[in-house]
């Protein structure tokens, strides 16, 4: 995570809290859909510094459990 950026640190921070709420909602659910995803979005802020692709990595992220959800159901 870049430190010298606020942008990146502020994005990590809710990109992580939103990775965290998605996480315990799959925990309790026993959906691991969700736990997969909240897990991801806890962890990529970490290794990646362009705020940019952290949104598009976000925005992959849930389209693609929001596709899956919609294809279960």
């Amino acid at each position: 995570m870049n430190f010298g950026n606020p942008w990146s640190l502020v994005s990590g921070l809710f990109i992580g809290l939103l990775g965290m709420a998605l996480f315990i909602y799959g925990k309790k659910q026993a959906d691991m859909k969700c736990l997969l995803a909240g897990g991801v979005l806890c962890v990529f802020p970490y290794f990646v510094t362009s705020v940019v692709l952290m949104w598009v990595i976000t925005g992959a992220c849930v389209g693609g459990l929001y596709w899956w959800a919609k294809m279960d159901a």
